[in-house]
């Protein structure tokens, strides 16, 4: 019986041994296995990190598209005050204020990085300005814009209101 025991130790040895060139340790995982593992964690990683990459860039989206929407109604009533500091009138305090109110939220609009869409002197384009009426002009270019009937703001490269002009030429 001892021999046999001797046998059953040694072949239980050789099986360890042989796990063990596959094994990184005894409670470990083969090393194809890890291997494996470690591909599967790279990919999942990657693609978390493009998800959170396209996650910020939908949410800016987003952000800009509420802010776009936002502006767009407030801007009739910057035309209305702009309107407002151009008429004459005995009270020049009411005016000063009614200019004072205009700053202001010409100043909150900016610093949300809306700008005024420059118009008159400039050469027309469609994605910026929109054509109300045409003239004959000498003294102007071809396409230069020689009046402006409302103005135009955008946020960044995003028009919130392409501005009404007069083209030239």
């Amino acid at each position: 019986m001892a021999e046999k025991e001797k046998e059953n130790l040694e072949e239980k040895q050789e099986e360890l041994e042989k796990d063990n060139k596959n094994n990184i340790g005894k409670d470990m995982v083969p090393k194809q296995d890890y291997e494996e593992l470690e591909d599967r964690y790279k990919r999942i990683l990657a693609e978390f990190e493009n998800f959170k990459k396209r996650s910020n860039k939908e949410r800016e989206g987003l952000y800009n598209s509420i802010l776009s929407d936002v502006v767009e109604v407030i801007l009739p009533v910057v035309d209305n005050l702009e309107n407002a500091v151009k008429i004459d009138t005995q009270d020049e305090e009411y005016k000063k204020g009614i200019e004072l109110v205009l700053k202001q939220l010409k100043d909150v609009l900016s610093s949300k990085g809306v700008e005024e869409i420059k118009t008159v002197g400039e050469t027309f384009d469609p994605e910026l300005h929109e054509a109300v009426s045409s003239i004959q002009d000498a003294n102007l270019g071809e396409k230069e814009i020689a009046e402006e009937y409302r103005k135009g703001y955008k946020i960044g490269s995003r028009v919130v209101r392409h501005s009404m002009v007069v083209v030239a030429n």
